[in-house]
């Protein structure tokens, strides 16, 4: 064998070692692009099954919930357990609704008949006469005694007045007009400092100055404040007492804001009380208060009572009950318990139980209240049957469920959702990874490795 056969033979392999070499750096990097590639498929594969799961698995048909806000699916309740949690049912009804507002009200006073009896003068308290809170008064019952150097150089003025005029009865007309003004004057300054007529004319007849007058009451009633003791100095415009007049009472209670169009004033009103079991008492709404209650939602309605014999104090509670205006409740309207509403502040619910047994919430709208009946403007049909107690444990289910995989652990809340419609989905543990690792087949590790290695001895 010649050297350029020999040559030509030893050199034959190369061009297929070659070849092997590229094809193994091409598979390399068909490798390395399909990794990221297929590592995409596949977070894109695993996480939309969840999504499709909570749409459809849970029973809650968000996309469908109303724009005013979060009403999700029906809840289901077997019987037993709308016993436990105290569920009870009542239909939709069509009826007269006759207006009557009952609210509480409590007994205050007729700010009217209110009276304050200050000192005129300064003065000190000799002797008290009303010494005690809660006593009855009568208009002209004498108070207190009190000396005060006003009064006493008032009373000299008074005499001294009736001295001159004494002098003066033999003089010019003049002379006798201008005597009796002074006395006149020196009275009527004693007057309105509320000494009694009677002690003015004590003291005409008697020709002395009294160190001390009395002090009368100037109304009728029960004494609210004392503000005084005997001995104590008072100054002019100290309030000494408060007196109420209790022969009419105000009773006041607040009426919701959609209760207020059966409210006038005029209207008769009826009140009871705990203290008078059956009795009742009548009067007339006197006053509407102008503003409402920016947290209660109320505004405040006054009743006017007679209080023959003082039987009702300030301070009582009462069951106010006022009738519905005319042509108020004149008109059929659909009604349910007031119970059955659940008021989220958003909007008014009740649960509607459907041919299935689920309970299925509903936004409706509310109209007049009466007693223990609401109208539904709108939002159900005659004839529904709904929730009418434990609403709000069913609305908490109905919002709440999904995210805390219902109310099964708690004690008797064993609440489950109606079965969906959608069609039944493969587990997400059950699928098949769409990629996998491809495996050398063993031609292709035998075949690369003799390459290799005869190209490294060939060099």
């Amino acid at each position: 064998m010649n050297p350029t056969e020999s040559n030509s033979m030893t050199k034959a392999p190369l061009p297929a070692s070659s070849r092997a070499v590229a094809w193994r750096r091409a598979l390399r990097v068909l490798l390395f692009s399909a990794i990221p590639l297929g590592a995409v498929f596949a977070a894109w594969w695993w996480t939309r099954e969840p999504v499709a799961a909570s749409s459809q698995g849970n029973g809650h048909n968000h996309a469908g919930a109303p724009a005013a806000g979060g009403v999700t699916g029906p809840v289901m309740l077997t019987g037993d357990q709308a016993r436990r949690i105290g569920v009870t049912f009542a239909p939709v009804t069509t009826e007269s609704l006759r207006q009557e507002i009952r609210t509480i009200g409590q007994i205050t006073f007729d700010e009217t008949r209110v009276q304050t009896i200050s000192s005129k003068v300064d003065g000190w308290v000799e002797q008290l006469f009303v010494d005690f809170t809660g006593r009855f008064v009568q208009k002209g019952e004498p108070l207190l005694r009190i000396y005060s150097p006003m009064l006493v150089t008032a009373q000299e003025e008074l005499l001294l007045a009736m001295r001159l005029e004494s002098d003066v009865k033999g003089g010019t007309v003049d002379a006798r007009a201008g005597a009796g003004d002074l006395v006149s004057s020196a009275r009527r300054r004693l007057a309105y400092w509320d000494v009694p007529a009677e002690e003015i004319a004590r003291i005409e007849r008697s020709g002395e100055v009294r160190r001390t007058l009395t002090m009368a009451s100037s109304a009728t009633g029960v004494v609210l404040e004392k503000n005084i003791t005997n001995g104590q100095r008072v100054m002019a415009g100290d309030a000494l007492f408060r007196v109420a007049d209790l022969s009419t009472v105000w009773v006041e209670g607040d009426v919701y804001e959609q209760d207020l169009r059966a409210v006038r004033l005029g209207q008769t009103a009826t009140a009871e009380f705990d203290a008078y079991p059956g009795e009742q008492w009548t009067g007339r709404i006197t006053f509407v208060y102008p503003t409402l209650s920016a947290d209660t939602r109320t505004a405040r309605v006054r009743v006017s009572l007679v209080n023959p014999g003082v039987r009702l104090k300030p301070g009582m509670y009462a069951t106010l009950r006022v009738g519905g205006a005319a042509g108020v409740s004149s008109a059929m309207v659909l009604t349910v318990p007031r119970s059955a509403v659940l008021v989220t502040g958003e909007r008014s619910l009740v649960f509607v139980r459907r041919a299935d047994g689920a309970l299925e919430p509903r936004e409706v709208t509310v109209g007049a209240t009466a007693g223990d009946r609401i109208e539904i403007v709108r939002g159900v049909a005659s004839g529904d049957t709904v929730v009418a107690s434990a609403t709000f444990l069913i609305d908490a289910e109905s919002n709440l469920g999904t995210a805390m995989g219902g109310m099964g652990d708690m004690p008797g809340m064993e609440i489950t959702r109606p079965p969906s419609t959608a069609p039944p989905t493969q587990p997400p543990s059950t699928k098949t990874p769409p990629w996998t690792p491809a495996k050398k087949s063993p031609n292709e590790g035998g075949t690369a490795r003799p390459h290799a290695h005869d190209s490294s001895a060939g060099g």
